[in-house]
């Protein structure tokens, strides 16, 4: 038992992969919440502790109670309504989180999940205060989940690589820009549904996905400010000169090297990027810390 609590903290925290740090401090988060509020319920019947996680950890859309719980636009994005909420979600990110940092880093992805989830909750918020269809529900609507911010990395992912193509099942080979547009559109008729303050939320992080690739192509980093307050530079090995270019490659690429890429993804793009230099950005994503 104690080896395998070493092998999650070790996957959470020294790892280096931000994926994993998302997927622990979300499957954390509910089972803090769903295992004493289960037993709870079974001893009590009372679910009074999975009412007070939605009282004080959920978003509302009252902009009175937002006022008095002003932490929630960060902590809904780490709650779920129940376990094939968080099943999928925590799925869909680390499939297209893989994506994600095999093409930019691991030092991007977690600045982009609070980015996407802010951005959900913005666009909720905005949109039940403004829209005269949701004025019944205003006062006891409150979402959670970290889709909002799942669909900010696969809409990005998408907008990086939009036919990067995936095995699905029962359907085969899918390009990543299909299943984004399947989502979106989904989400966008979705409205009408009884999940509307989510679908909403989904929206707002699709969006935010699509502009901070579309900014960054332009040279324009808004994680990068965000991610570093998480964030340490990699060591850099050294590579002794008389070693020959194969065994170079093998190694954790210089970090003056890495930043140049980086810097020219930013100017132009990934396509600008020649092969050497995708096999040194794919080199340096596996060793990123």
């Amino acid at each position: 038992m104690n080896s395998f609590w070493q092998d999650i903290r070790y996957k959470m925290l020294q790892s280096g992969s931000r994926i994993n740090l998302l997927i622990g401090i979300n499957v954390l988060v509910f089972l803090l919440i769903n295992i004493p509020g289960t037993f709870l319920y079974l001893f009590m019947g009372n679910p009074m502790l999975n009412e007070f996680a939605n009282e004080y950890l959920a978003l509302p859309a009252s902009l009175p109670k937002l006022a008095t719980r002003f932490w929630t636009p960060v902590s809904y994005m780490f709650m779920h309504a129940d376990i094939f909420h968080i099943l999928f979600n925590m799925l869909w990110l680390f499939w297209m989180g893989q994506i994600f940092e095999e093409y930019l880093g691991k030092k991007r992805i977690l600045a982009l999940y609070i980015m996407g989830g802010l951005a959900g909750a913005a666009l909720y918020i905005l949109s039940f205060n403004v829209f005269p269809a949701f004025a019944g529900v205003l006062p006891v609507s409150y979402v959670v989940g970290a889709s909002a911010s799942v669909m900010a990395i696969i809409i990005a992912t998408a907008t990086l690589l939009p036919n990067y193509t995936i095995y699905l099942m029962f359907l085969g080979p899918v390009k990543l820009k299909w299943i984004a547009l399947f989502y979106v559109v989904i989400d966008f008729l979705s409205i009408v549904g009884p999940n509307a303050g989510g679908e909403i939320a989904h929206l707002g992080g699709a969006l935010l996905g699509f502009i901070y690739i579309k900014q960054l192509n332009r040279g324009h980093d808004w994680g990068r400010s965000v991610d570093s307050v998480f964030n340490q530079r990699p060591k850099v090995k050294v590579v002794s000169q008389n070693k020959t270019y194969q065994q170079q490659t093998s190694s954790v690429p210089r970090q003056e090297e890495i930043d140049r890429i980086l810097d020219k993804i930013s100017q132009s793009g990934y396509d600008s990027l020649n092969k050497h230099e995708k096999e040194v950005l794919f080199r340096a994503s596996k060793h990123d810390g």
